[in-house]
């Protein structure tokens, strides 16, 4: 049985970068469409497996219902099989976006308790989104059809450490770590106390959030599926120990 189922700073902390290269699909797509229009499928996606279904609400509810059964360790029964897979070599409907950290002990499917097709998942140090991670989520969105995007966070980001680190210290980091986590440093600055102190879960909830409110003001595409009420779009934050995950939907 199954269901139908960094931000980049760029120039300034609140915009966008520009599309390159990488960046053709979200520009393409973005370029070509009103900031009150939608995609239409059949342009950019050929898919014989008709789209979800639920609600903004019913896909939220689906994700805290599996989460409370992975916490619980219920027997896994999502659809994973033969039949599930040529059934998903004809198109993909999964039912919502996850914008995730690269952890490995952050899996989505299972700490969700979903199957093969159900997540389009964007996976990155930190869950930050940039330009080509910004057209996979609106390609989620505007073309597969996916009433939620959930903008996810975990307890010990390294990615959100080293950015406090860069904060506090100064810290220098080889290669191009210190550009992936640059579009981190706003959210950690923002989750300073009165004394100018920041605990690390603290920036963690804070990233996850920033990201997914910048989602929804700054991407036309989502903010169309808003708009028309078949989209929403919400943080959280996953506990390593206890499995259990965190919502913020006030974002």
């Amino acid at each position: 049985m199954h269901h139908l189922s960094c931000l980049c700073c760029g120039g300034t902390p609140h915009a966008f970068p520009a599309p390159g290269r990488r960046g053709f699909l979200a520009g393409g797509i973005a370029a070509g469409l009103a900031a009150t229009a939608l995609p239409r499928r059949d342009a950019l996606a050929a898919s014989l497996v008709p789209q979800t279904a639920l609600t903004p609400d019913q896909a939220l509810a689906l994700l805290k219902k599996g989460n409370d059964e992975y916490m619980h360790e219920a027997p896994y029964s999502f659809a994973h099989g033969r039949e599930r897979r040529v059934e998903l070599a004809m198109g993909q409907a999964p039912f919502a976006v996850l914008v995730g950290c690269s952890d490995s002990r952050v899996p989505p499917e299972l700490l969700f308790g979903r199957g093969l097709g159900e997540l389009f998942i964007v996976r990155n140090a930190g869950n930050t989104v940039d330009t080509a991670a910004l057209g996979s989520v609106e390609y989620g969105v505007g073309v597969l059809g996916c009433p939620l995007v959930v903008v996810l966070g975990h307890e010990g980001c390294g990615a959100v450490a080293a950015a406090l680190e860069v904060m506090e210290r100064n810290t220098n980091y080889p290669g191009v770590i210190g550009e992936m986590i640059q579009p981190i440093v706003p959210a950690v600055l923002s989750a300073r106390n009165a004394i100018g102190k920041v605990s690390l879960d603290d920036a963690v909830i804070a990233n996850a959030r920033r990201v997914a409110t910048r989602l929804k003001t700054q991407s036309p595409i989502l903010q169309a599926a808003i708009r028309q009420q078949k989209l929403r779009v919400v943080a959280a934050r996953y506990d390593l120990d206890d499995g259990d995950v965190q919502w913020f939907e006030d974002v």
